[in-house]
């Protein structure tokens, strides 16, 4: 199965730099994966990489959020834009932080699973609307607040974000995504 060429491919050695490239290398051995085209397609812009890349480890892994409630954001994002890209992944990732196949394929399709907690749901439901609308009425901004502090109310409109635009830019740059290594 092959989709459209990517629009600009993912860098080698002299493209990115050897940082870039001992990253991703790093990074496919402990995913299993050939090293990560979105790391080997972004790090050819080295400053822009390594500034996005200190962004998105503070939110996950470095969040306040639990991995699991971050990969049901992530997961959440990428099912509803159609990223082939980060759904590949994040189904990985989400598995590793005790989500079940069934929790996945309903949160990726736009449903809740009866296993989830409440506030797992409100998680859900606020990605909802912030990718719906770009905002959180009012009402639901409040029950938010019951369940997460401030502190990780900005997490999740920032993990949103984050993974909305990188769906994005993922999609727009045709990234295919990656396959398992050989070794």
């Amino acid at each position: 199965m092959s989709g459209p060429a990517a629009r600009i491919a993912p860098g080698g050695w002299r493209e990115v730099g050897p940082l870039v490239a001992l990253f991703a290398r790093a990074a496919g051995r402990v995913q299993g994966t050939e090293p990560p085209a979105v790391f080997l397609t972004l790090g050819r812009h080295r400053r822009l990489f390594w500034g996005w890349l200190h962004f998105a480890g503070r939110l996950m892994p470095g969040g306040r959020l639990s991995r699991r409630e971050s990969e049901l954001v992530i997961v959440r994002v990428a099912g509803r834009r159609g990223s082939a890209y980060e759904l590949a992944q994040h189904r990985r990732l989400a598995r590793r932080a005790g989500l079940s196949a069934a929790e996945l394929a309903a949160v990726e399709d736009g449903g809740t699973a009866d296993t989830l907690t409440v506030r797992e749901r409100l998680l859900l439901r606020a990605t909802d609307a912030l990718l719906a609308e770009q905002d959180i009425a009012d009402p639901l901004w409040a029950e938010l607040g019951e369940r997460f502090d401030d502190r990780e109310r900005i997490e999740i409109l920032m993990l949103v974000g984050h993974y909305a635009m990188l769906a994005t830019a993922l999609h727009v740059l045709r990234v295919p995504p990656d396959r398992p290594s050989r070794t």
